[in-house]
């Protein structure tokens, strides 16, 4: 075997941990379809980040493809991602300071309309939710509900689909023997039958369904589409868009970046969800069934249009309808358009 002399070859090795140090701190450019950042980028220093999920298909794929592809370190930022059931726990976190971003379903936006949280952006439209009676318990419709053992997983799109079933069904919530559970505990139960039906969702339903295969779907999101856009979003503690505008705009960047590779790799996305959740490709591919995914282009088209704006407070109406919220708030005070706009450009 040829050596290198000693004094070459510490002048090569010199020279190679100078490439490797200027090739850390910088990125070439490159294009959505390729999977790395759009953007050259020269890194100063890297801004650490803790950013919240859901372990489903709307909730991990932007997370599992910016992993995956290196975008995170293509815009300076280091990320830590931190699983949890449900939107609520992710804002309740964002309080005590321990995280920085997450992602969040329609039953949610309360919070960010309440001023605990700031929308930063779109994700999806979710068809995801249903009302769901198990069989043999003498329920056909909505209706048949009065005074039935009814979960709900409290503060989330589950209890959301719930409250507007029985509204639809000139109903509310007195009407049945309602429980709020967390969403661990509710798909065990209904598992084992121990309620009459539930607001719930998928992918939970997917395990219920399992032990109970005669389940019964009462309504779902799409039912109600007609008056409103059952949106998923991403959300930032409520001052970090003010204190760090730099960190959230190159977030941004991240997630319309991902968001374009997710619509342009579907199947690619699912299977980066899988490794990522440990769920198994099918079920990751059924989760995904009732998710429509958007463009970042078309998203920043309907928030120059003031569309986003309208979507939002059409949710702050009904939370106020519903007694969650006093007062429905206003988009323009807690959607960060103008950041999402700028956001890669």
């Amino acid at each position: 075997m040829r050596t290198i002399p000693a004094r070459l070859g510490i002048a090569a090795l010199a020279a190679g941990a100078l490439v490797l140090s200027l090739a850390a701190c910088s990125t070439g450019s490159a294009n959505a379809g390729s999977g790395s950042s759009a953007s050259a980028t020269s890194c100063s220093t890297t801004q650490n980040v803790n950013f919240g999920y859901i372990g489903d298909f709307n909730g991990t794929s932007l997370l599992a493809i910016a992993k995956a592809k290196n975008m995170w370190a293509a815009h300076c930022l280091n990320v830590n991602p931190q699983v949890f059931t449900n939107g609520p726990l992710q804002i309740t976190a964002m309080a005590s300071g321990s995280l920085d971003f997450g992602y969040i379903g329609p039953g949610a936006l309360w919070l960010p309309a309440s001023g605990k949280a700031k929308i930063v952006a779109i994700d999806t439209f979710t068809n995801a939710d249903r009302i769901v009676a198990l069989p043999g318990k003498g329920i056909k419709s909505i209706k048949d509900l009065k005074g039935k053992k009814v979960a709900y997983p409290k503060g989330t799109s589950g209890e959301m689909i719930l409250r507007l079933g029985l509204q639809k069904a000139g109903m509310s919530m007195s009407d049945i023997d309602a429980t709020p559970l967390d969403y661990s505990t509710l798909t065990s139960a209904l598992s084992a039958g121990q309620f009459d039906a539930a607001g719930f969702g998928y992918p939970q339903l997917t395990t219920v369904k399992k032990q109970q295969p005669g389940i019964i779907e009462l309504a779902k999101d799409s039912d109600f589409a007609s008056s409103m856009r059952f949106v998923t979003a991403f959300v930032a503690r409520e001052n970090l868009p003010t204190q760090n505008p730099k960190m959230v705009s190159a977030v941004l960047a991240v997630l319309k970046e991902a968001n374009d590779y997710r619509l342009a790799h579907r199947t690619e996305a699912i299977n980066l969800v899988s490794q990522m959740t440990n769920v198994p490709v099918d079920q990751v591919t059924t989760d995904a069934s009732f998710d429509q995914l958007v463009s970042s282009k078309s998203l920043e088209a309907s928030t120059k249009s003031g569309d986003v704006d309208k979507w939002l407070d059409t949710f702050g109406q009904y939370f106020t309808t519903v007694g969650t919220l006093q007062q429905p708030g206003s988009a323009k005070d807690y959607y960060t358009s103008d950041l999402y706009a700028k956001a890669g450009h």
